[in-house]
């Protein structure tokens, strides 16, 4: 019997856009209408989360001055606008990935079927379409609340694109581990070497499944000595060979195999939705949950 997977998601963020911009509402949208006609077929149940995360918890990673500039929208980014009522689903997009960890404490599997995604902003900028670090703020909320234990947290990002906002806040933090397989050379630059506790394995244009899973493989061996209480997967699809934004070369079947040997870990495991915005982004998150819940 294969495990039962948690799906948190709000239909608040299908409800802001830009024309043209590829970070679009069909992300979330026909994804939940797809993984709601298998729903019985992949034991998914479905949450709906409509409240914000409390801003003292967003202080926990991002500067005042970050808070502010989203709350007011006084900001520039031709990646990531001052649309109306952002600050509401940035908001919203968070407590979604917080409360995704929360129920992961629980024993339950969960995946964040949110958006704005997160990952590229840092304690004090936003950028790449992403306003506050989702992963980030679940993970200092975490830590913050269990001091006595001694956790620990690793975060594997399996984004197309360098999760430079994440290693931002994280560096240097002997309590996570984050590792981040990333395109070389594309936005934003960054990645191309391990620092610290954060480590990276930048990938060439047109990695092939096999190669990228073989890093795959580097990756949780990475995590198995680091020893953590908790995993989050800042998950990425973009990673596919039809996505507009990147050039790796992954098949729809690869995500599936990535979910398995993320599942083999045994670990309380946390995903929140990045990157990936092809018309096919339904059917691997599909894969993906597949081999997440599927027991070993």
């Amino acid at each position: 019997m294969n495990k039962k997977v948690v799906v948190l998601t709000s239909k608040h963020c299908w409800e802001y856009s830009m024309f043209g911009h590829p970070e679009a509402p069909f992300r979330v949208k026909d994804t939940y209408e797809y993984l709601k006609k298998k729903q019985d077929e992949l034991g998914i149940e479905f949450v709906e989360i409509n409240t914000e995360i409390d801003e003292d918890i967003l202080k926990l990673t991002h500067t005042q001055e970050l808070v502010e500039q989203v709350k007011t929208g006084r900001f520039y980014d031709p990646d990531t606008p001052a649309l109306p009522n952002i600050f509401f689903y940035a908001k919203l997009s968070a407590n979604i990935v917080l409360e995704s960890l929360k129920l992961a404490l629980e024993g339950k599997t969960t995946f964040a079927l949110t958006r704005p995604p997160g990952h590229h902003a840092t304690k004090s900028k936003l950028g790449g379409f992403c306003y506050f670090n989702n992963i980030a703020c679940a993970v200092n909320w975490y830590l913050n609340k269990y001091t006595d234990n001694k956790p620990k947290v690793a975060i594997l990002d399996i984004d197309v694109h360098h999760g430079n906002g994440t290693q931002d806040i994280f560096l240097g933090n002997e309590s996570v581990l984050f590792i981040s397989l990333h395109q070389a050379y594309i936005y934003p630059g960054s990645g191309l070497k391990s620092e610290k506790n954060c480590i990276n394995f930048p990938l060439s244009s047109g990695t092939t499944d096999f190669e990228y899973l073989q890093v795959v493989n580097k990756a949780i061996e990475k995590i198995k000595e680091f020893e953590p209480n908790l995993l989050g997967i800042s998950c990425g699809f973009d990673t596919f060979s039809g996505d507009p934004l990147a050039n790796l070369a992954l098949s729809q079947n690869c995500y599936y195999h990535i979910g398995r040997k993320i599942n083999s870990l045994n670990l309380p495991t946390f995903c929140a939705l990045e990157g990936g915005y092809s018309k096919k982004l339904p059917f691997l998150v599909e894969q993906f949950l597949k081999g997440f819940v599927e027991n070993n």
